[in-house]
């Protein structure tokens, strides 16, 4: 199989080139990804929808200086669009040019000539194996894969080479870092498992969380930067339909930076709630259980007392409150 050299020297040169392209892993990931390099083992990456996972791949792609290739998974992916197809119309064109110009070949030669490189479509995975620069490989939410097309998965990360059959054997001209992510919907195969390296990504801390935004938003003040952080802590810690994820947090810090926010209170919160919240339910939810609360304590009493959510929140999650903010306004 052949090698290539590899992109990182050590765990913390992984972490300080991530955070060179703006992505803030901590030692479990950066020790994750510096193994695959030198093993050249996938990673399996999987966590909550939302937490930076296809981000990390993306993210070593641009710290390595490789070319990323992408193949978005879906129920319904076959080797035609994972692997390779034939380009029929242009095998139809060739056939037709043919007899319009009364070339004598026979049907051998017709077929050998239609099924050769120039009418070969390759598709993310016999891209990234024939590649001859670096590559990095993102198989991006692998568990909506359904088991055949797993398998034939399987088969090219084993051995990094594709068998076509009017063609031969198409091997590796090197071996692409790969990256599978996962949201977990379904239980991936033992034998996928194996071959891979695993990295779970779960929601970052309020600590970390402050840190990702004030590296991804420009002029953004570091008090709003923890409040946001504290804000999206609290949610999550509610039993809501669908959690913030780390891009609706970034999302929500640039509208407020945007709107020339520098501190959040309890108004400013509510009106900017959607930004965070997609479902009308959790929004109420939040409205109800957080922010109506934070105006009943006001803000004379101790910030960070304990919320009635129906889950533990995170340590030190509270919301802004205001001096003088009304009731819920739907």
């Amino acid at each position: 199989m052949p090698v290539r050299s590899p992109f990182f020297t050590s765990a913390a040169d992984v972490r300080a080139a991530l955070a060179g392209a703006s992505y803030l892993a901590d030692d479990q990931i950066a020790g994750v990804v510096h193994l695959a390099d030198r093993l050249g083992k996938p990673v399996l990456v999987e966590g909550p929808a939302g937490t930076g996972k296809t981000e990390l791949a993306k993210a070593t792609a641009r710290a390595a200086g490789a070319r990323l290739i992408r193949l978005q998974c879906y129920e319904g992916l076959d080797e035609a669009k994972a692997l390779y197809e034939w380009d029929y119309k242009k095998q139809l064109l060739r056939i037709q040019a043919a007899r319009v110009g009364g070339e004598p070949r026979s049907w051998e030669e017709m077929e050998e000539d239609i099924f050769s490189e120039p009418f070969l479509l390759t598709r993310p995975l016999l891209e990234a194996i024939r590649a001859t620069e670096p590559v990095v490989l993102l198989v991006d939410e692998v568990d909506r894969l359904e088991v055949e097309t797993e398998a034939l998965l399987l088969e090219v990360l084993a051995e990094f080479q594709v068998s076509i059959p009017e063609l031969g054997t198409l091997e590796a001209a090197q071996v692409p870092m790969v990256f599978l992510t996962s949201n977990d919907t379904r239980e991936l195969s033992e034998a996928l498992k194996r071959r891979c390296l695993f990295c779970y990504v779960d929601y970052p801390t309020p600590e970390r969380e402050r840190a990702i935004v004030l590296a991804r938003i420009p002029g953004i003040a570091e008090r709003l930067a923890d409040q946001v952080a504290q804000v999206v802590a609290a949610l999550r810690g509610l039993e809501l339909r669908k959690e913030p994820s780390i891009s609706e947090t970034l999302d929500w810090a640039a509208a407020l930076v945007l709107a020339g926010v520098d501190e959040m209170d309890a108004e400013r919160t509510r009106e900017s709630l959607h930004i965070l919240l997609k479902y009308r339910s959790d929004i109420e939810l939040a409205e109800r259980r957080l922010l109506g609360d934070a105006e009943r304590r006001g803000p004379g009493q101790q910030r960070g007392a304990p919320q009635p959510t129906g889950r533990t929140e995170p340590q030190g999650a509270t919301l802004p409150t205001g001096a003088s903010e009304g009731g819920s306004r739907r």
